[in-house]
């Protein structure tokens, strides 16, 4: 398993361009085809609810999965400047919710200035936090408390409830510190009932395949941790792998890219479809720019907007809304079966 980024290896796949290039010269069925049969082309937004922020790329893990390509050798980090510019903006928008990501989120160095500032405007707050951040240095080993100071909601990714199945995905050691994380997770309330303290566990598929339903991997994800390590949670998030970056790569590595596509394809759910968390988030880049998603952000696929509102620092709340969202074929990973977003399924 490298643990360099694909950016750090000079790959062909390390570019936004390059990427688009390979997923839109296959030979397959369009993903606009597929929204038109339902008259859903072109794809409108809904009333903004979710600032998703990518704080930056850096990240103290190289998940092979990973469709930021984040690792340690990242260095793209969101400023204090640029993060002013976002809460700025967060006043001026209908939002009720702002979902904290990266890279590893706690790395950044203006990382909890930030979470204070948007505690101030009364806003939910989600930080996708990979678990071993926390135990991976002192620095952070406080970051429970911190959580739980400003009444955050930790996302975690889990791979597997077993050290196997995670640490071939994530890296050597990281189940182990994962448990370790989430055992303090629950000392300070996380995940207990009645606490009002959120954890929720992500759930990846390890290989080219689409995930189990949802709610029969979250009971046997609760029935394994409780009684192996007595950990507990509240809800799992299956979430499709998207062709994007280190997972695109491996599929076409792995001779697996052809038929993931066809599974994916196959799989198209209209109901996915209507229900694509694009449609009521706005992603923003660690340099400030604006994406309709998270996976657009990484395929440099900015809002169609003009030039000029491209960034935070131009931010138009009445523009965004009636904006048409950009689409390509790796959206057919949104739109397969259940659906996938950062919040699990959607049909």
């Amino acid at each position: 398993m490298s643990t360099k980024s694909l950016f750090a290896l000079n790959h062909e796949l390390a570019t936004a361009k390059n990427q688009v290039q390979f997923l839109e010269s296959t030979l397959q069925v369009p993903f606009s085809e597929k929204l038109k049969a339902q008259q859903l082309f072109p794809l409108s937004v809904k009333p903004l609810e979710i600032f998703q922020v990518n704080v930056g790329k850096m990240c103290n893990q190289v998940c092979k999965h990973c469709h930021v390509d984040a690792g340690p050798d990242r260095r793209e980090i969101m400023t204090r400047e640029t993060m002013q510019l976002c809460l700025n903006a967060l006043e001026k928008s209908g939002a009720h919710t702002v979902d904290l990501t990266g890279g590893a989120p706690e790395m950044n160095p203006d990382f909890r200035w930030f979470v204070e500032e948007i505690s101030k405007l009364e806003k939910k707050i989600i930080v996708r936090c990979n678990l071993t951040i926390i135990v991976s240095n002192k620095k952070y080993h406080d970051l429970p408390d911190f959580f739980k100071k400003h009444k955050v909601e930790v996302v975690s990714s889990l791979p597997y409830y077993s050290s196997v199945k995670t640490d071939s995905q994530r890296g050597e050691g990281v189940f182990h510190k994962s448990v370790q994380a989430l055992k303090m997770l629950n000392d300070a309330g996380y995940g207990k009932e009645k606490s009002g303290l959120i954890l929720n566990l992500v759930y990846n598929p390890a290989g080219a395949f689409l995930p189990a339903d949802q709610l029969a991997l979250e009971r046997e994800f609760k029935s394994k941790l409780k009684s192996n390590f007595d950990i507990t949670f509240n809800n799992l998030f299956a979430i499709t792998n998207l062709p994007v970056s280190r997972f695109l790569e491996y599929l076409e590595r792995s001779g697996n890219y052809v038929s993931y596509m066809e599974k994916l394809i196959n799989a198209y759910n209209p109901a996915a479809a209507e229900n694509v968390m694009c449609r009521s988030t706005l992603s923003i880049g660690w340099d400030g720019y604006l994406y309709d998603c998270d996976f657009n952000q990484m395929l440099e696929l900015k809002t169609g907007l003009p030039e000029s509102k491209q960034h935070i620092s131009a931010f138009d709340p009445e523009l965004l809304q009636q904006r048409h969202i950009k689409t390509g074929q790796h959206c057919y990973g949104c739109t397969a079966g259940a659906g996938s977003s950062c919040g699990g399924t959607v049909a």
